[in-house]
């Protein structure tokens, strides 16, 4: 019975991760697939640039949403611990691969982040903070999204040995940090290169 629970809370965060918000505020509001503007993805930075600051916004609290939804319907469901990694990590899959619109999605930081939150709020924050700051200093979306990622493992391992937060959380990150890396591949190309368009910028990639 529990496996099946799993598998449920897998499936079930995988298709509210997929949700595209992003495309469907790209159409809505300018009648276009964000998806084939800008660095190609739908998420928050790539809404900001093509469609503007208000969608860009509405893109950065749905997508986060998605995750946090993705937790709490696992907890109903699991309770706490790997039940919560599972419709979490599922819903970052789903974000970057999404089923409703050919697996074309985003990065996962958002999703990822709004299912953090749910899980370890203090890590969360001390993760978007860190995002701010190497946003602010180098106006570098993609790389403050990298660092904030890369910190969740940082942080989480004193919590975990100091029993503030369960081992679970930091299979969590083992998990999903590596992904958004992953997604950030082309990104990171870029900003060896010194192609990278920084926040602001209307130069547009492909």
């Amino acid at each position: 019975m529990i496996v099946l629970e799993y598998i449920g809370v897998i499936i079930l965060g995988y298709l509210i991760g997929s949700i595209p918000f992003g495309v469907i505020i790209g159409r809505l509001t300018r009648g276009i697939d964000v998806r084939d503007y800008g660095s190609g993805s739908m998420g928050m930075t790539n809404v900001l640039r093509t469609v503007g600051a208000k969608a860009g916004v509405l893109v950065f609290v749905a997508d986060m949403a998605k995750g946090a939804v993705a937790v709490a319907f696992a907890w109903l469901i699991l309770g706490s611990g790997y039940g919560l990694v599972a419709g979490g990590a599922a819903a970052v899959i789903g974000h970057s691969w999404p089923i409703y619109i050919g697996f074309r999605g985003g990065r996962g930081i958002t999703t990822g982040f709004g299912a953090l939150l749910v899980m370890s709020w203090p890590v969360g924050l001390i993760s978007f903070a860190i995002f701010l700051a190497v946003v602010g200093l180098s106006r570098y979306v993609s790389l403050g999204s990298m660092l904030a990622a890369l910190a969740v493992l940082v942080f989480m391992i004193p919590f975990v040995v100091l029993d503030v937060e369960p081992f679970a959380y930091l299979v969590y990150g083992i998990i999903v940090v590596p992904l958004i890396i992953f997604r950030h591949r082309g990104n990171i190309q870029r900003l060896l290169s010194g192609t990278e368009p920084k926040i602001g910028s209307s130069r547009t990639i492909r």
